[in-house]
C-alpha cells in the first residue's frame, strides 16, 4: 500500500500546485525595448546611463544573465515572442521590410489569442514590425488586432527608424505621421516614449478588474536616435559626447546646423540621445509600477523587462560581449532580462538560466494554470523564476540566412548553443567558429581547430535541427 499512498500524495500536492496558481491570475506586463544592449543598464554595470526604476525592479525581482533574442533583429524576435517558435519554423528570419507581403500567419495561435481564452484583457501599444504596410505597397497588411490582442494603439503604418519621436510624428517633408496616432495628449512637444507609457498605465486602469495581457513595445532606442531635448542637454552636461560615427545628420541639418553632427545623434559613446531616450523607457518603468501598486496589482503581476536584440555598434558598446545588432556573436542576440513577481519570484535573484524568447509563451501559461505547455520550441523556465538554483539543461539554435551582408556587419549564418560551447556557421564560406562563454564571454579566442569533435558535433546538431525546422516552410 505505501507506493500507492505515495502516489497519491505526489497527485494531490500537483492538484495543489495547479489550484494554486488557477486561484487568481497573475496579470501579465510585458515592456520591450528596441535594439537595448546587454550592457546598458544600471542594474548589468552601466554607470553613464541612469535606470533607477529598472535597477530597483532587478532588486525586488530576478535578474538574468543569460538571456538570449531569437534572433540578431527585430522581426523574427517579435514573431517568436508570440508564437513559441523559433524564426526559421516561421518563416520570418530578417526583419521585415515596408512593402513586404510576408506577415505573422493568421494560422498560428499567438499568446495573446490563448490568453483570450483564458479570461485575459489583451492590449498592445507600439512598435508592431510584424508585416509590411499598405503605405509602403505591401498587398497584405497584418495589425495586432488580427493576432489576439483586443485593444491597441501607437502602432506604425509606415517605415520606422527615421528619428521623428517628436509630435505630429512626422519625418522631413513625409506627407503622413508615421504613427498611427489621431490626436496629441501631452503638449506640443509631445513626446513618443511618454505617450506609450502613458497609454500602457491607462490600460491597466481600464482593466483593473480583470486579468489582463499588456505588450508595451517601444520604439526606443532604435536609431535614428532622437531623446527629449530637456534630457539629451542633462546627459551631454554629464559626461562629454564621444565621437560621432557619422558625418551625416538629416536632424542636424533640418535644424539649421549645417553639417556633420552637432547635436551627438550619432556619437560612438557617452551618446546622450541613448541615455535620454532609455531614461524615457525607465520612467515609463516606475510609472507602470507606482500605477499596479496603487491598485493593489503589483504583488500578482507578472512584470517582464527586455530588448528584442543587441544594441546597435555605430552608438555604443556592448562590452564585454562581441558585436551588436545583426550579428549572432553574443552582443547582437543576448539581452537584459528582468522579471518580478513578487508573489513567486524572491527579490534579489541572479539567475543564469539559458533562455530565449521562445520561452515565454510556454512559461506564461505555465505561471496562469499551473501546467505544462508542449508543443512549442520554447519551454517553461517556470522553475527557474521561482528557484533561480533550479538550471534547465537545454539546447539553443539560431537561423540568420542574409541574401547580403547586414549593414551593421551581420553575415549569413547559424548558431547552436549547448551548454557552455557555442559554435557559430557562416554560411557564405563554411567557416564555423567554437567559443567556451564560460571562459571567453567576449567570443575572443576561437577554439575549434582544437576541439574538432564537439565542433562536428554541434554543426550536425545545428544542421538536423535546420532541416527540421525549415521543413515547415
Amino acid at each position: 500500500m505505501r507506493p500507492v499512498i505515495q502516489l497519491l500524495s505526489v497527485i494531490i500536492l500537483i492538484i495543489s500546485i495547479q489550484n494554486s496558481f488557477a486561484a487568481e491570475k497573475p496579470n501579465i506586463v510585458f515592456v520591450l525595448a528596441d535594439d537595448l544592449g546587454w550592457s546598458e543598464l544600471g542594474c548589468y554595470g552601466n554607470t553613464f546611463h541612469e535606470t533607477p526604476n529598472l535597477d530597483r525592479m532587478a532588486k525586488e525581482g530576478m535578474r538574468f544573465t543569460q538571456a538570449y533574442a531569437a534572433a540578431p533583429v527585430c522581426s523574427p524576435y517579435r514573431a517568436a515572442l508570440l508564437t513559441g517558435y523559433y524564426p526559421a519554423r516561421l518563416g520570418i528570419t530578417d526583419y521585415l521590410r515596408p512593402d513586404s507581403d510576408e506577415h505573422l500567419s493568421h494560422d498560428l495561435k499567438t499568446l495573446p489569442e490563448a490568453l483570450q481564452k483564458l479570461g485575459y484583457k489583451t492590449g498592445m501599444i507600439g512598435k508592431w514590425h510584424l508585416s509590411g504596410y499598405k503605405y509602403h505597397g505591401a498587398k497584405k497588411e497584418s495589425r495586432p488586432t488580427d493576432h489576439g490582442f483586443d485593444w491597441n494603439i501607437g502602432s506604425e503604418v509606415k517605415s520606422v527608424g527615421n528619428g521623428a519621436n517628436t509630435w505630429p510624428y512626422v519625418f522631413r517633408t513625409q506627407p503622413i505621421r508615421w504613427i498611427d496616432f489621431k490626436d496629441n495628449r501631452l503638449g506640443k512637444e509631445e513626446n513618443l516614449t511618454d505617450r506609450l507609457n502613458l497609454e500602457a498605465v491607462e490600460f491597466i486602469r481600464r482593466n483593473k478588474e480583470n486579468p489582463f495581457f499588456l505588450y508595451l513595445s517601444h520604439y526606443a532606442p532604435h536609431t535614428i536616435l532622437n531623446g527629449r531635448p530637456d534630457l539629451v542637454a542633462k546627459y551631454r552636461k554629464k559626461h562629454p559626447p564621444g565621437k560621432s560615427g557619422r558625418e551625416k545628420c538629416y536632424i542636424c541639418e533640418d535644424a539649421g546646423l549645417g553639417k556633420g553632427d552637432p547635436l551627438n545623434h550619432w556619437a560612438v559613446h557617452h551618446n546622450p540621445h541613448l541615455a535620454a531616450m532609455l531614461e524615457g523607457i525607465d520612467d515609463g518603468i516606475g510609472k507602470i509600477r507606482s500605477e499596479l501598486e496603487s491598485l493593489g496589482l503589483l504583488e500578482n503581476t507578472i512584470f517582464i523587462f527586455t530588448s528584442d536584440n543587441g544594441g546597435e555598434t555605430n552608438i555604443t558598446s556592448n562590452d564585454p560581449l562581441r558585436g551588436g545588432k545583426s550579428q549572432l556573436y553574443e552582443g547582437g542576440i543576448r539581452v537584459p532580462l528582468i522579471v518580478q513577481w513578487p508573489t513567486k519570484i524572491k527579490a534579489g535573484s541572479l539567475s543564469l538560466q539559458p533562455t530565449v524568447n521562445t520561452d515565454f509563451y510556454p512559461t506564461i501559461l505555465h505561471a496562469i494554470d499551473g501546467r505544462n505547455t508542449d508543443g512549442k520550441d520554447g519551454i517553461s523556465i517556470l522553475s527557474n523564476l521561482i528557484n533561480a538554483k533550479h538550471i534547465i539543461k537545454r539546447t539553443i539554435f539560431w537561423h540568420y540566412p542574409l541574401s547580403k551582408p547586414h549593414f551593421l556587419g551581420g553575415f549569413s549564418g547559424g548558431a547552436i548553443r549547448e551548454g557552455d560551447w557555442k559554435l557559430i556557421e557562416k554560411f557564405e564560406t563554411g567557416e564555423t567558429e567554437l567559443y567556451n562563454l564560460e571562459k571567453d564571454l567576449s567570443e575572443e579566442n576561437n577554439v575549434s581547430s582544437n576541439n574538432r569533435e564537439i565542433v562536428n558535433k554541434l554543426k550536425n546538431k545545428l544542421k538536423h535541427w535546420r532541416v527540421s525546422v525549415l521543413k515547415d516552410n
